[in-house]
Formats: structure tokens, C-alpha cells, sequence
């Protein structure tokens, strides 16, 4: 055998042996390792942006723009987690189980490795509203007026949700 296909087998040895033990199926934690990646990877270009446009990282966010990015950022993660309108972005990586109603879409992740992750990513509320959460604060630093607007657009959204689930409760009362 050659040098080059020892070294490539020892490689690949080295990476079974980091997630041997750990019981989980083969193709999981190279594609969830890879996500972590791409999510930290994202974050170092956020630094570099904020630093070659001369925005300087706050020492602290006001708690108003805390509030404000979070309900946007749930509202966001709920819509495209398991709104029928975005489930073209989750078709690729997922499997529709039923529509529960015009608006709601019950799926699960499909495919092995990377694509089984992003589906588990992109169906999961809690999962995506991370990555939300991380964008929306970014913006904040790097373009705080138009991050406050899109963010605004998505709390109103909120709003009036609950507004709406409020009367439909009160009127199933009456």
C-alpha cells in the first residue's frame, strides 16, 4: 500500500475511535459536528464584518432589543419550523406526516447523514430559534435600523396572534 492511502485509512480510523462508544447511530455526530461548524464559522464572519465595518460588539444589549429580537426570533423559528408557507425550505430534508391544518405541517427529518441533520434542524422550533436568535443579533450590530424593522414585523405578527387565540377562546366560551 502506499503512504497516501495508509495515512487516509489512519484518518479515518482516528475520527471512528473519537465517536466509537459514544452509542449513537454512525452518520449523527460527523453531520451534527459539521452544523456546530458551520454555526461557528458564521459567527467568526459576523466578527470579521463587525470589525472591517467598524462596528464596535456592545458591551450589552438594552433589554428592549432583548425583548424585541426574542419574540421575533420565537415567532420566526415557529414559521419556519412548522408553517405549510415555508415548507418548501424543509422539503428537501424532510417528510411530510400530516397537514394538522391549513397552517401547520406535522414532518420528520429524512435522508442519513448531513441532510437527515438539517431536517432535524430546520423541523425543530427550538433548534432553528438558535440560529434566529444568533442572526437577529448580529443584525443588531451590523445593521441595527433594519434589524429592529424586520424584528417589529414578526412581534406585531405575535401580537395579533395571541390576540386572535384569545377571541376564538373567548367566543367558544360564550
Amino acid at each position: 500500500m502506499s503512504d497516501q492511502v495508509q495515512q487516509a485509512e489512519q484518518n479515518n480510523k482516528v475520527v471512528e475511535d473519537v465517536f466509537e462508544g459514544y452509542g449513537a447511530e454512525e452518520q449523527e455526530l460527523p453531520s451534527y459536528a459539521t452544523l456546530a461548524g458551520v454555526f461557528n464559522l458564521i459567527f467568526a464572519v459576523f466578527l470579521l464584518a463587525a470589525k472591517r465595518m467598524g462596528r464596535p460588539i456592545p458591551e450589552r444589549i438594552e433589554a428592549r432589543d432583548i425583548a424585541l429580537l426574542g419574540v421575533a426570533a420565537h415567532k420566526l423559528s415557529f414559521v419556519v419550523s412548522n408553517d405549510a408557507v415555508t415548507s418548501p425550505i424543509r422539503a428537501p430534508f424532510t417528510e411530510r406526516q400530516e397537514k394538522e391544518s391549513p397552517k401547520n405541517v406535522e414532518e420528520k427529518p429524512r435522508g442519513t447523514g448531513l441532510r437527515r441533520s438539517i431536517g432535524e434542524l430546520l423541523s425543530c422550533q427550538f433548534c432553528v430559534g438558535m440560529w434566529l436568535s444568533s442572526f437577529f443579533t448580529y443584525g443588531l450590530v451590523l445593521a441595527p435600523r433594519v434589524t429592529r424593522l424586520i424584528a417589529t414585523v414578526f412581534a406585531v405578527v405575535t401580537v395579533s396572534d395571541h390576540l386572535h387565540q384569545t377571541y376564538k377562546a373567548l367566543t367558544k366560551r360564550a
